[in-house]
C-alpha cells in the first residue's frame, strides 16, 4: 500500500488512526489519493475530455482540436460543468422531495413516529406560498404545504414561489436574464436534454441553463428541504454537542448515522432512547448506547438534538478502524463504497437503508417512513446484538471537542433583536461602522487530495483575525467544531477586536454552525434578509459577503456555487478549476456572469490567496456601499475605549463617522 505524500490531516487523531491502517495494510481514501495520478491524457480534469456519445470519447490535447462532431474546448468544458451541476442540483432537490412525501404522509397520519414538532414554522411557510391558515387545522396546513412543494418538483410552468423571498432586485434580474427556475425537475432534465450530443452548442447558452438549474436547487429543493425538516424535526436553535472520534464510547454500543436524510436519523435519535432496547444493549454487555453522525447526517441531528459527531466526510472510514463501532447506518449521498471493505477487518455492520443505495458487502435493510420507528428499533437492536463480537479497539479519547451548533435564521432574528423586534438590523449595523469587516460563509467538503481540514482552518483563522464574522455548513462547519471555533469563549484571542466584541456581547461563537449543506438555504435567507433589511444596499450582490469552498469534491458543491453566484455572490471554491483549459468558460464563470448576476465564480488553489481575494472583494463592496474604510486599530482590545469616545461625539460627527 502506497504512503499518503503529504500530511493526510491536521487532525492528530486521524493521523493515529491512519498510521494503524497502514500497520495493518487496511487501505483507505487518504492511500488511494496518494496512489492516483491526475489524468494527463486529454486534460481529463479540466474540462475537455468528452464521453457524451459512441463516437469517442473526444480528448482534445491541442490548442484549436475539436471534437468528431466539432465540438470546441468552450463547449466540452460548458457540457460537463452543466451536467455536474444538474446531479448536484438532482441529489439536494431529490432529498426535499423525499421529505415533501414525509410531511404528507404526516398530514394524513400515515408516518410512524414523525409530527409537526414547530407550528411557528409550518405557519411561516404556509404564510411564504400564500397557504391560507386562518380557521383551519395544523394537518390541512400540512397537507397543503407538502402538496405544495410537490407540485413544485413537477411544475412545468411559471415560476418556484420561493423565488418571491428573494430581495426584489434580485427577482427583477432573474426575469431580465431568463433564469427563474420553472419547475424543479424540468430544469434538471432540460439540462441532460441540452449536452446530449448534437444539440446545445454555445458554452454560454448552455451554463445560462445551468445556472437556472441551480436555483431551482436553491430556491427550490434544499429550501423546500430545509423548511420541511424544520416544521418536522423542530427548527435549530443553540445546543452543546461535541465532535471528532473521541465521542466514541468504550463500553456502549456504538451506532453512527451517516448520509443525508434526517427521516432516518431522527428515527434512530428517538430509538435509542428507548428504556427497552438500552435495558437490551445492557443484556448484551455494554453500559448503554452511543449515537453519533458522520457528514451531513450528523449535521442534523447535531443541531436539533445534540447528538456528536464523530467527524466530516474523510472522518468515515477512520471511525470504523477505530474498531468501536457497531453498526454504521447509512442513506444517501458522500457514502465511500470502501466502507465494506474496511469492515471487513472488523465486527462493525455497515447497513444501507435508502431504496436509492445499495453497496456490495453492506446489510440492506430498506427505509420506510410508514413504518420508520419499528424499521429504526430493529436497526438498534441489530447493533446491540453485534457488540459480543468486539474486539480490540482505538479511540482517540482526547479528540473530543465541545461545540454549540444550530444557528438556523431564525434563532439569528431572535438573538440579535429579542423576541420582539427580531431583526438583522444589529449585523448590518457592525459591518456598516467597521467592527465587522465582512461575512463569509465557509462551507463544503473535505477532499483526500489535500491536507484534511487545513484550507478550511487557514481560510477560518486568517479572516477571523481581520473581522470577517464566519458562517458554516456542512464539513467546513465540523472542522471549524474541531479545533474550537464553534465555542464562545474559544478561539476569541485569536478573533480581530471588532469581532471580538460583538462575539462577546452576544455572547456568539467566532463561527456560526448554520446546519448542513442543504442549509446553504438558511444563508441565501439571511443574507435577503440583510438585503431588506437597509444600510447595506438592496440586493444580495451589495453586500460585503464571500462563499468559500476550500476543499469541496462533489458535483453538489458545484450547484450551490452556482445558485449562490446567481442569487449575488463572490464564491471561490479551492482545490481545482475544473474548466482550466477551457479560458472561454472560465471567463463566462468569472467576467460574464458578474455582469449578468452580480455574482462570480473563480478557483483558487492556495489559502493565502483565498484570503487575500475575500478581503478585496469584502473592501470593495464596503466602498461602493461608502462605509468607512475598515481599520482594525478603530476598536480597542474589547472596543469599550472606542465606543466610548465615539459616542461623546456630536450625533452628526456619529453618523458622519459611521458612514462616511
Amino acid at each position: 500500500m502506497a504512503k499518503v505524500s503529504i500530511v493526510p490531516s491536521i487532525d492528530p487523531a486521524a493521523c493515529g488512526i491512519l498510521d494503524y491502517a497502514t500497520e495493518m495494510g487496511i487501505q483507505t481514501s487518504f492511500s488511494r489519493a496518494a496512489d492516483f495520478k491526475p489524468c494527463t491524457i486529454g486534460n481529463g480534469q479540466s474540462g475537455i475530455c468528452c464521453k457524451n456519445c459512441y463516437m469517442g470519447p473526444c480528448r482534445l490535447t491541442k490548442d484549436g482540436q475539436v471534437g468528431i462532431c466539432g465540438a470546441t474546448a468552450d463547449t466540452i468544458a460548458a457540457r460537463n460543468l452543466a451536467r455536474a451541476i444538474a446531479a448536484g442540483a438532482a441529489a439536494h432537490s431529490d432529498h426535499g422531495r423525499d421529505l415533501a412525501f414525509t410531511l404528507h404522509a404526516v398530514a394524513t397520519g400515515e408516518a410512524q413516529g414523525y409530527e409537526v414538532r414547530d407550528e411557528a414554522k409550518l405557519y411561516s411557510v404556509a404564510a411564504k406560498h400564500g397557504i391560507p391558515t386562518k380557521g383551519r387545522t395544523v394537518k390541512e396546513i400540512t397537507l397543503d404545504i407538502a402538496n405544495k412543494a410537490i407540485s413544485e418538483f413537477g411544475q412545468q410552468r411559471g415560476q418556484l414561489s420561493y423565488l418571491s423571498v428573494a430581495p426584489p432586485k434580485r427577482q427583477a434580474i432573474w426575469k431580465e436574464q431568463g433564469v427563474a427556475p420553472r419547475g424543479i425537475d424540468r430544469e434538471v432534465v432540460e439540462i441532460l436534454h441540452r449536452t446530449h450530443m448534437g444539440d446545445d452548442q454555445d458554452a454560454s447558452h448552455i451554463l445560462t441553463a445551468a445556472m437556472r438549474t441551480s436555483l431551482s436547487d436553491g430556491w427550490g429543493g434544499s429550501m423546500w428541504a430545509t423548511d420541511i425538516s424544520d416544521i418536522l424535526f423542530g427548527t435549530p436553535s443553540p445546543k452543546v454537542g461535541e465532535v471528532n472520534l473521541g465521542c466514541l464510547e468504550e463500553k456502549q454500543v456504538n451506532i453512527i448515522v451517516h448520509g443525508h436524510e434526517p427521516t432516518l436519523s431522527e428515527m434512530i435519535v428517538t430509538a435509542v432512547q428507548d428504556p427497552e432496547l438500552i435495558a437490551y444493549a445492557v443484556s448484551k454487555g455494554a453500559e448503554g448506547i452511543n449515537l453519533a453522525g458522520i457528514c451531513c447526517t450528523s449535521n442534523e441531528v447535531m443541531m436539533r438534538q445534540g447528538i456528536p459527531s464523530a467527524g466530516n466526510f474523510l472522518n468515515q472510514e477512520l471511525a470504523i478502524l477505530t474498531g468501536a463501532i457497531e453498526a454504521m447506518v447509512v442513506d444517501v449521498q458522500c457514502i465511500m463504497q470502501s466502507l465494506t471493505g474496511v469492515a471487513s477487518h472488523f465486527h462493525t455492520e455497515v447497513i444501507t437503508t435508502s431504496p436509492k443505495v445499495k453497496i456490495t458487502g453492506a446489510t440492506h435493510i430498506e427505509f420506510d417512513e410508514h413504518h420508520a420507528l419499528d424499521i429504526a428499533k430493529s436497526i438498534v437492536k441489530r447493533a446491540c446484538d453485534n457488540y459480543v463480537n468486539r474486539g480490540e479497539t482505538r479511540i482517540p479519547k482526547s479528540s473530543a471537542q465541545a461545540v454549540v451548533p444550530g444557528f438556523s435564521h431564525e434563532y439569528l432574528n431572535y438573538m440579535l433583536g429579542g423576541f420582539y423586534r427580531q431583526s438583522f438590523r444589529p449585523l448590518n449595523e457592525a459591518i456598516a461602522s467597521g467592527r465587522i469587516r465582512g461575512v463569509a460563509a465557509d462551507v463544503g467538503c473535505n477532499n483526500p487530495g489535500l491536507t484534511q481540514d487545513k484550507a478550511h482552518m487557514d481560510v477560518i483563522s486568517a479572516l477571523l483575525k481581520n473581522d470577517v464574522l464566519i458562517v458554516s455548513t456542512g464539513c467546513g462547519a465540523l472542522a471549524a467544531g474541531k479545533y474550537g471555533y464553534l465555542l464562545g469563549e474559544a478561539g476569541l484571542d485569536k478573533v480581530g477586536p471588532g469581532l471580538r466584541e460583538i462575539c462577546e456581547t452576544i455572547g456568539i461563537p467566532p463561527v456560526l454552525h448554520l446546519g448542513s449543506c442543504v442549509d446553504n438555504s438558511r444563508i441565501l435567507t439571511i443574507l435577503s434578509q440583510m438585503a431588506t433589511e437597509g444600510g447595506l444596499g438592496d440586493d444580495i450582490s451589495d453586500i460585503p459577503a464571500v462563499g468559500l469552498a476550500p476543499e469541496w469534491m462533489s458535483e453538489k458543491a458545484l450547484a450551490i456555487a452556482s445558485y449562490c453566484v446567481g442569487s449575488g455572490a463572490y464564491v471561490i471554491m479551492g482545490v481545482r478549476n475544473p474548466v482550466y483549459f477551457s479560458d472561454g468558460v472560465t471567463d463566462i464563470l468569472s467576467k460574464e456572469w458578474e455582469g449578468r448576476f452580480g455574482g462570480k465564480l473563480e478557483f483558487v488553489v492556495e489559502a493565502e490567496e483565498i484570503v487575500k481575494k475575500t478581503l478585496e472583494h469584502i473592501d470593495k463592496k464596503r466602498a461602493a456601499l461608502k462605509l468607512p474604510v475598515y481599520d482594525a486599530n478603530h476598536f480597542g482590545a474589547s472596543g469599550d475605549a472606542a465606543t466610548e469616545a465615539y459616542f461623546e461625539l456630536p450625533l452628526e460627527e456619529q453618523m458622519a463617522e459611521m458612514y462616511g
